[in-house]
């Protein structure tokens, strides 16, 4: 009997054990239930952003409002202008929010201080904005896109455009205009129509006269129209005295996209860009180059139907060019009859340039650029001249440029660009002849031996038989 009692007393036990856990397990449902019952039960909460604390208080901006508001004593939090926060329907601050990574883009005109800069949206709206990603005066740079919130007034952080930025290489150009020969006239003109408005801005307001706002340099390829744009663009921060220049080349080919309207959005980011540059006072060249593919003649049946938008869109940003002085237009075409005769007119690309082939004195300049008194010379060379190194450089450019222009066709082919490859390939055949074993230096064999071959190579692009040869 004993036996069969202490069986149904540990029977009870484990009955009243199971009864416990049962019991707990659903007091805590029960709990957890009566709490996510709460939670959905719960008023929503509004979106705030933090600008300053005010003693105890909390000076948020939600909607559009700026309100003073307590802050939940349990809530230990350090939060910072432009920090986002939820408050109750009491509208105390009651915990911390996400912040919000949208928001509409501006360009950064200038960076006022170290948290305030001075955007610009929608057009031509300007306002003046917080920055809360940082010390905006290390971070930010003029033409710099930002992300900001019109209704608090933060920029919450700077945004890479790399699909408008890929068309643009913005450089500081170290080419002066005494890197460039045979070009002296052109460079003259060049100055004259854009350093002198800069350099004497007096004389230009009381001879009443409007200085030009771009200009086209025209003529065969290789002739220096590149170097000559990076070249206005390092004088002239020279002659306004400022401690930089910027160049925004255009990469032309990338500028057109399948999408509509995407051109143009391009063209107006890039003088967006140059606006906002120049307006700290630098001088801005935007350089266009081979610009017959970018903007044809509307209704040459030429390419497609883009260029009705395209030329448009340029012309309108040429046109608004004029409130600033400091940003110079120059494109570059070897096809200049193919341009929009509208973005040729006077009033936009007021001064047309031709870049033509070099004569012999101008290719002798050019040769000047690339030889010099420090190379070394052939002792044949030096004997010529008794040592005079000066003398013996000259007599090797003037007998190259004598090769050059003995063939009958050499002012066909004969540019900047070939007088360069001739000094590069005598060059590279001096040093193989050092490897080989004969003696050091560059001479006048080796200078009319490349110019023979660089003009052959001319030939036959122009005739089409390189590839076939």
């Amino acid at each position: 009997m004993v036996a069969e009692a202490q069986d149904v007393i540990a029977r009870l036990e484990r009955t009243n054990a199971e009864l416990q856990r049962l019991l707990t397990l659903a007091r805590d449902q029960l709990s957890e239930m009566r709490q996510k019952l709460a939670e959905a039960s719960q008023p929503p909460q509004t979106f705030a952003t933090f600008v300053e604390w005010s003693g105890r208080h909390a000076d948020v901006i939600a909607s559009g409002r700026r309100m003073r508001v307590a802050v939940l004593p349990t809530l230990e939090v350090d939060l910072a202008p432009g920090d986002e926060v939820l408050l109750n329907p009491m509208s105390v601050v009651v915990d911390v929010a996400r912040p919000d990574r949208t928001g509409q883009a501006a360009i950064v005109r200038e960076v006022v201080d170290a948290d305030r800069i001075l955007v610009v949206s929608r057009g031509e709206d300007e306002r003046v904005v917080t920055f809360i990603g940082g010390d905006a005066a290390r971070r930010l740079h003029e033409g710099d896109t930002v992300i900001i919130d019109p209704r608090t007034g933060f920029a919450s952080e700077k945004v890479e455009r790399t699909g408008v930025e890929a068309l643009l290489l913005e450089e500081v150009p170290d080419i002066d205009y005494a890197s460039i020969g045979g070009l002296a006239p052109q460079i003259e003109r060049i100055r004259d129509a854009i350093e002198l408005p800069l350099t004497h801005p007096e004389l230009y307001r009381e001879h009443a006269l409007r200085p030009p706002r771009g200009m086209l340099l025209y003529g065969p390829p290789g002739c220096g129209k590149t170097l000559i744009a990076k070249a206005v663009a390092h004088s002239l921060a020279e002659a306004v005295g400022a401690d930089r220049s910027y160049f925004l080349s255009v990469k032309g080919p990338e500028l057109l996209n399948k999408y509509v309207g995407e051109t143009e959005r391009y063209i107006r980011t890039i003088f967006e860009r140059a606006r906002a540059k120049a307006h700290s006072g630098a001088p801005v060249v935007v350089f266009f180059d081979e610009m017959d593919a970018l903007f044809r003649a509307r209704g040459s049946g030429v390419s497609s139907d883009m260029e009705t938008t395209i030329v448009p869109q340029l012309l309108t940003e040429l046109d608004g060019v004029e409130a600033l002085g400091n940003v110079i237009v120059i494109g570059a075409s070897n096809r200049e009859d193919m341009i929009d005769p509208a973005i040729l007119r006077p009033g936009r690309l007021d001064v047309k340039i031709e870049i033509s082939r070099p004569s012999p004195e101008a290719s002798a300049d050019i040769f000047g650029k690339y030889l010099s008194t420090g190379l070394p010379l052939a002792a044949s060379e030096l004997a010529l001249t008794d040592g005079d190194r000066a003398a013996a450089v000259r007599a090797l450019i003037d007998a190259a440029v004598r090769r050059i222009f003995s063939h009958p066709d050499a002012s066909d082919h004969v540019s900047g660009a070939l007088v360069r490859n001739v000094v590069d390939r005598a060059k590279t055949a001096a040093i193989k002849g050092v490897v080989a074993g004969d003696a050091k230096g560059l001479s006048r064999t080796h200078l009319e031996i490349a110019a023979d071959q660089e003009l052959a190579e001319s030939r036959a692009v122009a005739s089409g038989t390189l590839a076939r040869s």
